[in-house]
């Protein structure tokens, strides 16, 4: 067996995220002493927006998302992803 490299530090995830894409962990994590992980509470890193809205249409979101019984700003995301995968769709 090959000798485990050491995994360097990294000042930002996007740099470790480059990093990753271009290496082969197994270089690095002897895999086969690896155990099951569950992080149960983990959420998505977010990032807080303005946005600027007529008020009819937040009325309107508010109501959607009423009858869904979900916020209005969570429907807005599942509005905006829907949104992107469609038109992520058109480009391939």
């Amino acid at each position: 067996m090959n000798k485990i490299k050491n995994i360097p530090e990294f000042n930002t995830e996007a740099e470790e995220r480059d990093f990753w894409s271009e290496k082969d962990s197994t270089e690095y994590i002897d895999w086969r002493k690896s155990k099951p992980a569950f992080f149960s509470k983990l959420r998505p890193s977010t990032k807080t927006i303005s946005l600027r809205l007529p008020e009819f249409l937040l009325e309107e979101l508010r109501m959607l998302a009423n009858k869904r019984d979900i916020p209005y700003q969570s429907l807005i995301k599942i509005f905006l992803k829907e949104q992107i995968d469609k038109e992520l769709k058109k480009t391939t």
